[in-house]
């Protein structure tokens, strides 16, 4: 199956198992929002097949790119960069997987970010959903003061409310395998 093929697949697996909609009562957000639909990736991405398909889309979206690590904040990031991890080091390309934590550790190193990472490597942050890009920006920033380079921002969903323009103001790319109104059309088709 190629990249295109795997995108189709992986998108209606999103529309069978992450997808939510609800007239009353609606679902609050992470940012605080009111919304009729949401995404909970977590039946997606802790799936083996939503695992797989997600570590091949996001390796051919960044196989050309000079980074050396992926991740973002834990817990949405954590089994993206991992996939994408798996599929790399399998692809003869490795990227290593990262997980910023929400609030740093008061015990040992102290450190806002986990994994094989070092100041200096260039890096991309990984997010499940963006609506107003927040959590991206706080993982951008963590990484940053980890003395990572953030190279390009890749979410799984863009939900198309603000987000890409607010994570536009820290880091100079961003790429989402779907956008909302992608994959709305996408269910649309399959009703």
């Amino acid at each position: 199956m190629n990249i295109e093929g795997k995108k189709e697949r992986l998108g209606r697996i999103i529309i069978e198992r992450s997808f939510k909609y609800s007239d009353n009562p609606p679902f609050t957000l992470a940012s605080g929002k009111k919304s009729n639909y949401y995404f909970n990736c977590k039946p997606t991405t802790l799936d083996p097949e939503g695992m797989n398909l997600i570590g091949e889309i996001i390796f051919a979206m960044l196989k050309n790119d000079d980074i050396t690590a992926a991740g973002g904040l834990t817990l949405g990031a954590d089994p993206i960069a991992n996939a994408l991890a798996v599929i790399s080091y399998q692809k003869g390309k490795p990227i290593k997987s990262f997980i910023v934590r929400k609030e740093a550790k008061e015990h040992g190193t102290k450190s806002s970010v986990e994994g094989n990472v070092a100041a200096g490597e260039k890096v991309v942050i990984i997010d499940d959903v963006i609506t107003t890009g927040a959590s991206t920006i706080t993982a951008i920033e963590q990484a940053q003061k980890a003395g990572l380079i953030v190279q390009k921002v890749v979410a799984l969903i863009d939900r198309e409310e603000g987000g890409r323009e607010n994570i536009l103001q820290h880091a100079d790319n961003i790429e989402a395998v779907f956008t909302r109104t992608q994959l709305m059309n996408m269910r649309s088709q399959m009703k």
